[in-house]
């Protein structure tokens, strides 16, 4: 559940002694968006995304980042591989369109705005058409590459100087501007931008200006994301690696100097537990990253193929009947976060509040659950021991007897809740408050991915979801590993014969997440 936004104190147009005029003839934020992880953009970039009217993101910066600009236009000028790469009059020309029409541009783009970024061009449009601008720095690669490769560009003892070099200059030039003898006697380090597919002719340069072909080079592909990749070798072993470009496709910088080494104890990024594993999150849409965060900082790469849908009842009759009888009930159970939002939302819509609960005990089935409820000023009065729903009849089993207690839950799941609270003598009452509803069709991406065995390791949270893998994906699925939220889960895997290769100790998505690491060491 999210709350609304409060503008109350946010300007709605940009900071400008001319506000009217600055209204009239828009506004461009030029925006570096990092080295390529979402959450590497600067407060200040966030903030302009979430203000603006249109984004036009080129294929460097990660489109996840368009989450913070729900309410502008995107426009992608160009991904490699995947659509045509606009030129640069192009991005200006239609820069320049929006901002005259007055609305709030963000130009999207990789890295740092002030390296290699052609920025300067923009800059000038922007001038000669008198449009206000800000440049937002990001963090560029040459500098994310010593956190996240453990190759610190400078270092007091190795190299007290770092030059930031092009390997793509202009073309048409008649000859380099660069002067390769210099860069070859450059007593520091050297970082190589945009040099894939000239990789053969600015390491010529280098070895025949007279630099050793033995010094440590480090080629970084897609610096600070999950799938993140590093090659240590000689100067003249680079161009191998990278051409044709193919091999190592962009985005590419490769560090030449001895502070390459430094990554053999510095690299923390490939030492964590499930550094280049594949973990497929089952979870819903609204859900996944609840999963996919733990996952992703133990070092997985993950993709995501919603299996369950969670949706509003088909009515709301039996809820609001259960809301109008509230007074008369003893025990409330929630057996999930889902639960609690769609009760309590609906609670609320009809005009009640909290205090409906009152004299109500109020128990939470996991602490995830327990958390949901805090978040709408109501506390668990029972949160049980072992999170399940065994471990809550246990706890509820003595004080039950003769009571009225009313269980909000999905509209299918296990019966071990109910029967074993009828079975102590409660009058069980169960209301659907959502509904899980199986997709019906399976990603064909993830399809491919689970033939060709890309696949190291399957989340799965429930039985429903268990069962809908298994009708969505089959026999692809026989060659994977999968981690079960809970043992009534592994239960159904293992009936379809799926290899279980751990449980999570408690039902809950960190809990899930270090089942995956612990085995994947085992």
């Amino acid at each position: 559940m999210t709350s609304p936004r409060d503008d109350s104190t946010t300007p709605t147009t940009p900071t400008s002694p001319e506000a009217d005029s600055v209204k009239q003839r828009g506004f461009v934020a030029l925006v570096g968006a990092g080295p390529g992880h979402p959450e590497l953009l600067t407060l200040r970039g966030q903030y302009w995304l979430s203000r603006c009217d249109v984004v036009l993101y080129d294929g460097l910066s990660n489109a996840e980042m368009l989450a913070h600009a729900p309410q502008a236009e995107h426009i992608c000028v160009g991904k490699h591989g995947q659509s045509r790469i606009w030129t640069q009059p192009e991005i200006i020309t239609e820069t320049l369109r929006h901002a005259a029409a007055g609305k709030s541009v963000v130009r999207l783009k990789g890295g740092d705005p002030a390296v290699f970024a052609r920025t300067s061009e923009e800059v000038d449009a922007l001038v000669a058409a008198n449009i206000p601008f800000e440049i937002v720095p990001g963090i560029t690669a040459a500098l994310a590459a010593g956190s996240y490769a453990g190759i610190p560009i400078t270092h007091r003892g190795i190299a007290s100087a770092v030059a930031l070099v092009t390997g793509h200059e202009e073309p048409g030039k008649p000859e380099s501007a660069l002067d390769w003898a210099a860069l070859a006697a450059f007593p520091g380090t050297l970082v190589i931008y945009m040099g894939v597919t000239t990789a053969d002719v600015w390491t010529r340069a280098l070895l025949d200006a007279g630099k050793p072909p033995e010094t440590p080079c480090a080629i970084l592909r897609r610096c600070s994301l999950p799938d993140q990749q590093q090659i240590t070798c000689r100067l003249d072993e680079v161009a191998g690696h990278l051409t044709p470009a193919s091999k190592f496709r962009p985005p590419v910088i490769t560090i030449v100097g001895d502070v390459t080494k430094l990554s053999e104890t510095m690299d923390w990024f490939s030492r964590r537990p499930l550094h280049g594993q594949r973990v497929l999150v089952t979870r819903p849409v609204e859900q996944a990253d609840e999963l996919a965060r733990p996952l992703e900082d133990l070092g997985a790469i993950t993709v995501r193929q919603s299996v369950i849908e969670i949706m509003p009842p088909a009515n709301w009759e039996q809820i609001d009947n259960a809301i109008d009888r509230l007074p008369t009930f003893q025990t409330i159970i929630f057996s999930s976060t889902n639960a609690v939002c769609y009760f309590l939302d609906r609670l609320l819509e009809r005009g009640y509040d909290v205090r409906s609960l009152a004299g109500l005990r109020i128990a939470a089935l996991g602490k995830a659950t327990a958390t949901r409820l805090s978040e709408y000023h109501l506390n668990a009065d029972l949160i049980p021991s072992e999170f399940t729903a065994d471990g809550l009849v246990r706890d509820l089993w003595t004080s039950v007897s003769d009571e009225n207690v009313l269980i909000v839950r999905a509209n299918r799941g296990s019966r071990v809740l109910p029967d074993g609270l009828a079975a102590a003598g409660a009058r069980v009452e169960e209301v659907a408050a959502y509904q899980n509803v199986d997709v019906e069709h399976a990603d064909p991406k993830i399809a491919e991915m689970l033939r060709q065995g890309e696949i190291d390791w399957i989340t799965v949270t429930s039985s429903a979801t268990a069962e809908n893998l298994h009708r969505l994906f089959g026999d692809d699925l026989q060659g994977c590993r999968f981690v079960a939220i809970s043992p009534i889960t592994a239960e159904v895997l293992r009936s379809h014969d799926y290899d279980v290769a751990a449980i999570a100790e408690t039902p809950s998505m960190d809990s899930l997440a270090d089942a995956v690491a612990k085995a994947s060491q085992a």
